[in-house]
Parts: structure tokens; C-alpha cells; sequence
């Protein structure tokens, strides 16, 4: 998402915070400079955008851009005339739609492209917290920093350009609302860049491969340039300094970095010229010189939603960052409703070009399933579609797509709809046949649950896991612990649960892990909390790796600022964060990560886990609430970077750093366990039973997860609800239904209990539901239907209902 460098200074658009480097946007400006430009978005010179008026844009009109119809050769585009005062660096903001929602608006746009004078286009590719923290403007509309423009005096050209889509509510299209513009005079230039390793690299290189540092103005001095930088490690010794000069006329110098070991560096550099503002701050990754393994062996994964975090132009970067950083797996989700607009009109370009990326690069990517289309929804539905003959067919297409896995949702247990547990079971069902009848199917995989707990319980209690390849859950700590946060007792909760109903053999997947970082606007993660995020990653990934989890993914890979609370491996900049680093030591010394057992015979407070790297290895990883000594005769020893710190050493030092204590080990180890393969479906369990109600008596809200029973479809004495029979096989099927109450509560049949069903059918029959005398109100009851086929039982659904 917008990498180019050189190519972005050569067209006289300076690559600041919108770049892949690490830039600041915000400085003051000398009292002398002259008034701001403001051009309004309805005076472009030249436009294919449509005027819209409105009297709250400032000049009563704007550009309205929002259509689907693919942009021309030249895009989406408006160029306007500029007269420039005097010559120099401009800063742009604008008033216009962001390219990601904001907590002011869900309204999002097409990232922009600017172009200044004859240079080529670049990408506006700033990270998700700018446009987050943008300020409110009207409507839709925000305030948006677009970096800075060096501007020759007297005409310049600008043109804004549009030629990607962005999703929208109900589908993706090429999008764009801008009132007017403003470009404000800068004293000076200052330094804004900082990067190392390739330029086409999220600021990452490989341990052994040649590196320099690239340090970067905003504009072209009149005479050289003297910075100063300091480049320290993530313990904060210092690695490298020294000054450099910028020549007159040129914007970037390029020092080569002494070989460096695997670690994760903050530089800090600074001009000396005047005007210029303080200190740029980057970061630069030198990972380990081993890879992480490959394909079905790698463990580890990581949240990417790249549709809404990732600029287009950054997308390649991107996904070779994640896979260097040892993730063998993506997770993401396109929406379903801008994905299936109308009823069986798919528009999934935009996603699948994603997934083609990832795989591209090697990784696996996780399909979520997100809540369906308002056409496809009802009062009593929501957030699941009325008819899940929808489920199935849009699972389906997704499979289509080549994803490695599909997720069947995304926490329904702590939204706040009135879904329960028996409704999702059957959208369940219906999706993960959808995706099983694909051609060379993808994994079906559970959803994401929150927490155990009542919703989860009901969930289980239909019988869904015989339809799934993994059992999936998330696992946070709590928000409060922002020193050293503990790891939730999820993934134990979970083997308990699925060893309990006999499932134990199922693979299970964390597939959101990560913790909250309270974080002021405008800034990145302080290094204190750096410094956290990167020990809570390994002492996490460590603990629910031993916990029996088969996969393990992070919240999140690109920068997230969201409500307060930061979440990326990533700076705002798009560079890697001391977290990141941390994951590609844990992945590149842990291999094939088979967990061995704890480690006995430790100092009080200190904790060990023991795990062999499929290469013949014993890797034991070690920390402590307080440095502690730990004897580690004949060991190599790593620290939480990846740095070899010692050879054949007799003794390490245990502090809340982990550490990896490596040995070899005779012979190879044993080989994974067999993988879970669900067996073929069989007729019966291609029925799908469904029970709906009227909206009068939906469950009651669940509260984001915390509401208390009685949470059951609330009924009145009587009450008659209907029972869904659904046939996803390609033949007509006759199926026999049986109600089963409990807790005085009985049902009689409308109609006959046997229904003949077509095929990728539905046949409803009603039934009425009575509670006796001595049922009492506001107290959960379990309500079962079963039914045969061919003497072959189908998988039930089972829902709770309660005397309102």
C-alpha cells in the first residue's frame, strides 16, 4: 500500500506519513508565511467527478463521486490550477470522505492518488489511525491530513484521482465526497523519512543481507543538509550513529548499516537546519536468518482485515512482512453484503484479489463469514439471513474464492442482536455444507467465540462440531492490565469444553489473540508498552501453544487504532514495532513448535515451556517476574530477538524477557498427530432443521455477551412458532420430525411430522407450543426437535424458551 519512494519524490509529492516510512505531519509553522490556499472541490479545472450541490459544503457544492461503473483509462479524476505565492513545502488537508470508517462516520471512500505538476500518481497510503483520528467536518465528510506538496511559485497543477474501490454498505464502488482543499506554506524543509532495508519493504531485511539506512526531506534544501541519527536496540543499547549530509537539490542520503544482529532498532534522527522540528523517529527490522516453516507445519497466524487496514498500494509489502515475520496464516473477511449486493449477484473481485496476494506470498488465508445482507435479513433474523438456502449458497462462493479456510462468523456470542445459539447452529450447518460441497473444499472452521459461556453451550448442544474441521475461540486478557497482562484461562476453558463432548481430537485455533494498549491520539505505542506488546506476544503465543492449541493468531498485524486502545505489530508508519520482531525469533527458533512439557526445576517465579523444532532440536523458552539464574549446560542461548547471546553456556539469566534455551536433541522428533479429517457428511446431516419465531418473541438482547438467563425465545402460554426443514442434497427427501420439550412445556404438530423435501429445498411446519400449569415464568427450558431419515437420525436443534 504505496511504497515507492523514489518514485513519489520524483513527482514532487513527498512521501511523509502517508508513506511506508516513519514521518511526523504535524509542525508549526514561521510567522511570515503567507496566507493558506483554499480551492474549492467544485473548481477543478478538468473533472469526470459529478458537482453535487448541498448548502453545507462551503462554496454550496462538492465533488460526489459513488458509482460502480469501472473508472476510464485516465480514472476518476479532478485537476485543478494552483497559484503558488512563492516556492517551497506546502502541507494539503481537505475536506473529503476517509478511505476507512471513523468514529464519526461509517462512510468510507476510495483511496486517493495525487499527482503534482508532471509527476506520477501516488497513493495516499497512511495507515488506519490518521484517518481514524481525523476531525469531524460535516455529513460524512472529515478533515484530512494528505501529507505535503513542494510547490513551484506561481502555476502548479494538482489532480486528485480515483481508481480503486472501496466497500460500502451494499457493495464495493469508486468513491469519493471533497468540499474544498487547503494548502498551507511550511518554513523550510525538515526531515520526514526514515526507512531501512529494500524500498519496496515494510523497513525489514534478513540477518546477512546488505542494509542501509535512508533518511529523507520534504522538500529540496537550497544548500546540504547535515542530519544526525542514532539507531538502539530494543534493550536500548546503541548500534550505530553519525551525521549525514543531504545535498543541495536532492532530498534523500542512503548510509550503509553495519551487519547488525537479528533485532528490532528505534533511530532517531534530526537536521540541523533551521526550522527543521525535532527528532523523526522509525523503526527497522533485521530478522532472524532462519525462516519459519512452511505449509502445514507453521502454527501461527495473524489478523489482517486488509481490505479495511491495508492501502491498495501497500498490499504486496504487506503480505511479504507477515510471511517474513513468520505467519503461515491470514485472517480477514469481505463483507457479505457488499459482496452479494442482490440475491445471487456476486461482486468479490476486490476481496479475491486479496487472498490472491496472500497466497501469492505463501500464506494461508482464513475466511470470515460476516453478518448477511439487509435484503437477505428480518426483524427476528438478524444478524443471520432468513433463509439459509442464502448461507449456503454465499459459503459456497466464498470456498470458491480458494481461501485455505472459512470461518462459519465472527463472535455472535457478544454482539447485540437477540441471535441464540440454536439459530446460529443452523446457519452453521448450512454454511459449512455450503463450503464442503466445493470442489477441493477449504476447512470449515467454527466461529470465533468470545467467551464460553450460555451461548456457546446452546451452539454445542446442535450438534455442530461433526459439521466443522476446527474448533475456533479468541482469548484476551483483561483491558486493565496494561503493565504486564496475564493469559486468559480461554484456551484451557476450551480443551476442557471440547474434551468433554468427545471432541477433543479437533483442532482447535485461537484465532484472535492480542491485548489492549491505551494509546493517546496521534501517537504510537510509548517504548515502555513496546516493550509489553512484544513480551505478551511470546509469553501468549507460548502458553496457548502449550494449552493444546494446533493454531494461534495475533490481533493484529497492520496499525489499529481503535477507541483508544492500539492493537498493530506495526507503527502507524506501516514499520515494524518490537512485537514483530519478537514473533519472527519466536517462529524462526520454535520451527515446528511440537510442545514437549513445562520445564521443572526452576527458581520460584520463574516459568518454562519445552518444545521441539522439528529439527532435531529441544527449544525451551524461560522467563520470570524477577531476574533469576537458570543453569543451561551446553545450550545456545537466544534472547527475545532472536540474538544468539551465548554458546555452550552454563548459565542465563531469567528476567520478563523470554528467552530461548536451545539444544540438540538425538534423532527426529515424533511427527504431528495425524490431521482432524472430518468425514463425508451423509444425507441426514445434510437436513438442516431450523426453529424460528416472530419477532415478538425473540430472546432478549445479549448484551455484548454479558446478560444474565433466563436468554431463551420469551413465549407466552401459547404459542405457535414453525420449524424449517432444509435439503442440501441434489435429490427429493421425505423426513419424519419429532418435538421433544421439557420442563412441562408441550408441543402438537399442526399438520403431519413428515415432510417431503425438494431438492436445495425448504418446507416449514408449524407447531404450537404450550406451557403447563406449573412452568414457571422467566426460567430457561430446552425445546428439541429431532428427525430421521431413512431410519437415519438427523442432527438436532436445540433452542431454550421461557414464560415471558
Amino acid at each position: 500500500m504505496g511504497l515507492n519512494r523514489r518514485t513519489a519524490m520524483k513527482a514532487g509529492l513527498l512521501t511523509t506519513a502517508m508513506s511506508a516510512l516513519g514521518l511526523n505531519s504535524a509542525h508549526s509553522q514561521g510567522t511570515s508565511s503567507p496566507p493558506p490556499i483554499t480551492v474549492q472541490g467544485e473548481a477543478a479545472a478538468r473533472t469526470n467527478i459529478p458537482v453535487v450541490r448541498d448548502r453545507r459544503a462551503s462554496g454550496g457544492s462538492y465533488l460526489a463521486l459513488n458509482t460502480k461503473k469501472k473508472p476510464p483509462k485516465e480514472g476518476w479524476y479532478a485537476t485543478y490550477a494552483i497559484r503558488a505565492p512563492e516556492a517551497g513545502v506546502y502541507a494539503l488537508t481537505a475536506v473529503a470522505t476517509a478511505p476507512v470508517e471513523t468514529p464519526h462516520t461509517e462512510a468510507t471512500a476510495s483511496y486517493l492518488q495525487l499527482a503534482l505538476n508532471d509527476g506520477q500518481f501516488v497513493e495516499i497510503a497512511r495507515s488506519q489511525p490518521y484517518w481514524y483520528e481525523s476531525k469531524p467536518a460535516w455529513g460524512d465528510l472529515s478533515v484530512l491530513d494528505l501529507g505535503e506538496l513542494e510547490l513551484r511559485r506561481g502555476e502548479n497543477t494538482l489532480t486528485f484521482r480515483v481508481t480503486e474501490p472501496t466497500v460500502l454498505e451494499t457493495g464495493t464502488a469508486y468513491a469519493l465526497a471533497l468540499d474544498r482543499f487547503t494548502l498551507r506554506r511550511r518554513e523550510g524543509v525538515e526531515l520526514r523519512e526514515v526507512h531501512a532495508g529494500g524500498d519496496d519493504t515494510l523497513s525489514t531485511y534478513r540477518y546477512g543481507e546488505p542494509a542501509s539506512l535512508t533518511l529523507g526531506l520534504n522538500g529540496r534544501p537550497d544548500r546540504p543538509h547535515r542530519v544526525r541519527y542514532t539507531v538502539v536496540d530494543y534493550f536500548g543499547e546503541r548500534a550505530a550513529e553519525g551525521h549525514a549530509t543531504i545535498a543541495a537539490g536532492e532530498t534523500t542520503v542512503k548510509i550503509p548499516l553495519p551487519q547488525l544482529p537479528p533485532g528490532n532498532y528505534r533511530v532517531a534522527a534530526s537536521g540541523a537546519a533551521a526550522g527543521d522540528a525535532g527528532a523523526v523517529v522509525g523503526h527497522f527490522a533485521c530478522l532472524p536468518a532462519l525462516p519459519a516453516p512452511s505449509g502445514d507445519a507453521n502454527r501461527f497466524g495473524v489478523n489482517v482485515w486488509a481490505t479495511s487496514l491495508v492501502p491498495p498500494s501497500r498490499l504486496n509489502a504487506f503480505a511479504a512482512a507477515m510471511r517474513d515475520m513468520g505467519a503461515g496464516w491470514t485472517r480477514a473477511g469481505q463483507a457479505w453484503p457488499a459482496a452479494e449486493p442482490t440475491p445471487g449477484a456476486y461482486d468479490t473481485e476486490h476481496h479475491d484479489r486479496i487472498t490472491r496476494t496472500m497466497r501469492h506470498h505463501g500464506l494461508s488465508p482464513l475466511e470470515v463469514m460476516s453478518p448477511a445482507p439487509e435484503w437477505a435479513m428480518t426483524a427476528a433474523s438478524l444478524p443471520l439471513p432468513a433463509d439459509l438456502r442464502h448461507a449456503y449458497r454465499y459459503a459456497r462462493r466464498l470456498a470458491s474464492g480458494r481461501p485455505a479456510a472459512v470461518q462459519l462468523s465472527n463472535e455472535p456470542d457478544v454482539d447485540v442482536t437477540s441471535s441464540t445459539g440454536d439459530a446460529l447452529a443452523a446457519f452453521v450447518k448450512a454454511a459449512a455444507l455450503g463450503v464442503a460441497d466445493t470442489p477441493d473444499h477449504p476447512l470449515v472452521v467454527l466461529p470465533g467465540i468470545a467467551q464460553a459461556g450460555h451461548f456457546q453451550d446452546l451452539l454445542l448442544a446442535n450438534d455442530v462440531v461433526r459439521y466443522a474441521d476446527v474448533w475456533a475461540f479468541h482469548g484476551y486478557p483483561d483491558p486493565a492490565e496494561q503493565d504486564e497482562p496475564a493469559f486468559p484461562g480461554a484456551a484451557d476453558e476450551q480443551r476442557e469444553l471440547a474434551e468433554r463432548l468427545g471432541a477433543g481430537e479437533v483442532p482447535r485455533w485461537m484465532t484472535e489473540c492480542g491485548a489492549f494498549f491505551a494509546v493517546r491520539p496521534g501517537v504510537d505505542l510509548t517504548p515502555a508498552q513496546q516493550a509489553v506488546q512484544a513480551r505478551y506476544l511470546v509469553r501468549s503465543t507460548v502458553e496457548g501453544l502449550a494449552a493444546g492449541n494446533a493454531r494461534q493468531f495475533w490481533f493484529a498485524g497492520p496499525p489499529l487504532h481503535d477507541d483508544g486502545v492500539y492493537f498493530g505489530l506495526l507503527s502507524r508508519e506501516f514499520q515494524p514495532l518490537p512485537a514483530y520482531s519478537a514473533c519472527a525469533a519466536l517462529t524462526s527458533l520454535l520451527g515446528e513448535a511440537h510442545f514437549v512439557g513445562p520445564v521443572s526445576g526452576l527458581p520460584a517465579g520463574a516459568v518454562g515451556f519445552e518444545f521441539d523444532s522439528g529439527r532435531g532440536e529441544s527449544v525451551r523458552v524461560l522467563w520470570s517476574s524477577k531476574p533469576v539464574r537458570v543453569p543451561v549446560p551446553g545450550a545456545t542461548v537466544h534472547d527475545i530477538m532472536g540474538r544468539q547471546t551465548a554458546t555452550a553456556s552454563v548459565e542465563v539469566t531469567v528476567s520478563r524477557d523470554p528467552v530461548y534455551v536451545v539444544t540438540a536433541t538425538a534423532g527426529r522428533p515424533e511427527a504431528h498427530p495425524a490431521p482432524h479429517h472430518r468425514p463425508s457428511l451423509s444425507p441426514a446431516e445434510h437436513i438442516v432443521l431450523s426453529q424460528r419465531y416472530a419477532a415478538r418473541n425473540s430472546a432478549p438482547n445479549k448484551d455484548n455477551g454479558d446478560a444474565e438467563p433466563p436468554l431463551g425465545y420469551r413465549l407466552s402460554r401459547r404459542t405457535r412458532m414453525s420449524l424449517d426443514v432444509y435439503n442440501f442434497t441434489s435429490t427429493s427427501r421425505t423426513v419424519t420430525v419429532k418435538a421433544r420439550p421439557a420442563g412441562g412445556w408441550s408441543a402438537r404438530a399442526e399438520g403431519p411430522t413428515w415432510v417431503e423435501v425438494p431438492p436445495q429445498g425448504r418446507t416449514t411446519l408449524d407447531f404450537t407450543i404450550t406451557a403447563g400449569s406449573g412452568v414457571k415464568r422467566r426460567t430457561d427450558h430446552r425445546l428439541e426437535f429431532t428427525a430421521t431419515l431413512d431410519g437415519d437420525e438427523v442432527p438436532p436443534s436445540v433452542s431454550l424458551v421461557q414464560l415471558k
